[in-house]
């Protein structure tokens, strides 16, 4: 199991704790420090069943400077959207967790991050 990070963001430290005291084993990544690739990137959103304008932070400034909002979000677009995200790391939604089952999930809600821990 793996979790993308920014030890800054509150969600973050919360899916951590869960995640400790459920006593699971998982890797930590500060996307942030080491970016996800495109290739990462494709293969996250493959296993979270998310287009990348799904999981992308429009309100942070790289999305408004490059004027994200008005882009388009079909299948030609994807492309596009996925280099924005490799490029600026910190238009990637927080916290996705890659589960050892194939799932992946961004863990914003209890629910969410629920289905990554055991029953």
């Amino acid at each position: 199991m793996e979790i993308w990070i920014n030890p800054r963001c509150g969600k973050c430290r919360a899916a951590v704790r869960e995640l400790d005291a459920a006593g699971l084993e998982y890797t930590v990544r500060r996307y942030l420090e080491v970016p996800p690739t495109v290739a990462e990137l494709e293969a996250v959103l493959g296993r979270l069943l998310l287009e990348p304008w799904d999981i992308t932070r429009l309100d942070e400034a790289p999305a408004k400077e490059l004027g994200m909002r008005g882009w388009g979000r079909t299948e030609a677009d994807r492309a596009r959207w996925i280099e924005a995200l490799a490029e600026h790391p910190i238009l990637v939604q927080r916290p996705i967790i890659t589960a050892d089952d194939g799932h992946a999930v961004v863990a914003r809600t209890e629910e969410a991050l629920r289905s990554v821990l055991p029953s």
